[in-house]
């Protein structure tokens, strides 16, 4: 990646770590969009991203747990499995179409979910903590695996699962999904380093990693449903199905 892209890049970064932080997500979706976009190493995708995340929700996990907003017993079903997978998701070499391909489908759904963000949940019984624990294994494990794999965090996955719990609201979950994405970019990030890959230069990491972490606690700072940012959260969703898009056709 050149100088010149940096300069387009970084702000790009910033605002959508501006954006995702709101909601307590890491914003790896879109990280991984304006990548492909800008011609990056699809090697090292996946870790620029899962840092990203990791600055991102860091910040927003600390106003949130200070806030008393978090609560380990409610996502612990979920990390137990996803930790060790997004290692293992880490670790695997992949060829560069199948990365494209799982990359594209992944960006595609969470662009869809992104539009789908402002909907408003309907507020439900939650359920017991043996169902929870049967649902939370097997649906961390694969989340984690992709967080590994492609550089995707899962919270934007598995906050609206955490709705259907009936787990609480709004920063409750928040607080949840940035925890998930926190631990899953830690282990799929060991795992990515472990492994023979591009190597990042410092300076394509130092101003990509100032972008998030000035964007993320700014975004962070403000409460979900206090600061209205529908209209950019549905730009970042079509940036998002477009660069899809975009990959699936190059294989047409």
């Amino acid at each position: 990646m050149t100088m010149e892209n940096m300069i387009y890049i970084a702000p790009l970064f910033f605002l959508t770590a501006l954006v995702y932080a709101t909601v307590g997500f890491g914003g790896g979706s879109t990280y991984l969009a304006l990548l492909v976009l800008f011609n990056f190493p699809y090697e090292s995708m996946p870790k620029v991203a899962l840092l990203c995340n990791v600055i991102v929700v860091c910040g927003g996990l600390y106003h949130y747990i200070r806030a008393g907003d978090f609560s380990m017993r409610q996502v612990l079903p979920f990390v137990l499995s996803s930790v060790p997978m997004a290692y293992l998701g880490g670790k695997v070499p992949i060829e560069k179409k199948l990365f494209l391909v799982l990359l594209a489908v992944s960006l595609g759904i969470a662009g869809l979910r992104l539009l789908w963000i402002q909907k408003d949940f309907t507020s439900r019984e939650k359920i017991s903590w043996q169902t929870a624990w049967f649902v939370g294994l097997p649906v961390g494990g694969v989340l984690g695996f992709v967080s590994g794999l492609v550089g995707i965090g899962g919270g934007i996955f598995l906050s609206p699962l955490f709705y259907l719990l009936g787990w609480g609201q709004g920063r409750q979950i928040a607080a949840s999904a940035s925890f998930f994405i926190l631990v899953n970019s830690l282990a799929g990030l060991l795992g990515q380093w472990s492994k023979a890959g591009v190597a990042l230069d410092l300076p394509v990491l130092l101003p990509l990693s100032f972008a998030v972490l000035v964007g993320g606690q700014i975004g962070s700072r403000w409460s979900v449903g206090v600061l209205s940012l529908s209209a950019l959260q549905r730009i970042t969703a079509l940036l998002i199905l477009f660069v899809a898009g975009k990959i699936l056709w190059g294989f047409l």
